[in-house]
């Protein structure tokens, strides 16, 4: 099974990337479960139901948030409609929606994709991922009632990231992180056979201060204070991760770090 993860989408010129990107990736590599990360992806700032049915279009089986959830006034209703469209699973059970989806794939292999929040420097405090995810895997293990499990998490700090994914390897197939903005060059398979990146990257424009225009960070962190941020424009560099699972394991293989196009432009395939 070939599942393809792409990093905090990131205003206009990152939709564009995944647009000019995604449906040729998929079909070229035969890729089974597309998650999108869309927490920027309305002006940088959380999803509009218009984007989010943009991404279904264009062949994303799973959406997930993160801290900005709430910045649009439509993703209450649309967590209530919409089951691909996940906020953190680790939330409290009063917000609408959830955390966890059920996907099955064309080849009839059941995949459970879990969207978490990370604890440090968030504005959304939510139960403890860790602990969250022990009692998750009490109801779901590889290869008796589920064949693949991809756990997305949404956390700041690179240790949080790295420690969950050592915790929870050999009991998922991936663990990847997500929200800095900057893809990192740890992407791997784990001992036990989780595939793990601390940060996917994102889709956005990397002339920017994450994704970002410049002056307006540059003048926040100078002066104390600057213009209203807003996204980036230019040409975004498409940044995902590409993971091939073991079908009879349920167990990663490879990963291998996808950053197409923009100021970036590593892979070529």
């Amino acid at each position: 099974m070939k599942i393809l993860i792409c990093g905090d989408v990131v205003g206009r010129s990152g939709r564009e990337s995944v647009a000019k990107y995604l449906p040729d990736l998929k079909k070229k590599l035969s890729i089974d479960i597309v998650i999108v990360d869309v927490d920027n992806a309305a002006h940088g700032f959380g999803i509009t139901k218009e984007i989010a049915y943009q991404f279904f279009d264009l062949g994303a089986d799973v959406l997930t948030s993160g801290n900005h959830l709430f910045d649009q006034k439509e993703a209450i209703s649309l967590l209530e409609k919409e089951k691909r469209f996940l906020r953190p699973a680790n939330m409290a059970d009063v917000v609408p929606g959830s955390g966890i989806i059920e996907i099955i794939t064309n080849s009839c292999q059941k995949v459970l994709v879990v969207h978490l929040l990370g604890q440090r420097d968030m504005p959304i405090i939510g139960e403890n991922p860790f602990n969250f995810m022990d009692k998750l895997l009490q109801k779901y293990k590889i290869k008796r009632n589920i064949d693949v499990i991809v756990v997305e998490f949404h956390a700041e700090t690179t240790s949080e990231k790295i420690a969950l994914g050592h915790y929870l390897d050999g009991r998922v197939s991936v663990v990847v992180g997500t929200h800095t903005h900057v893809p990192t060059a740890d992407a791997v398979v784990l001992e036990s056979g989780t595939a793990f990146q601390t940060d996917i990257g994102m889709c956005g424009d990397y002339d920017s201060v994450i994704g970002m225009h410049k002056q307006a960070i540059i003048d926040k962190f100078v002066k104390g204070y600057g213009a209203k941020f807003a996204p980036a424009t230019g040409e975004a560099t498409f940044c995902a991760s590409l993971v091939d699972v073991d079908d009879k394991k349920g167990l990663a293989t490879a990963i291998m770090p996808l950053i197409l196009g923009g100021k970036l432009k590593f892979s070529s395939l």
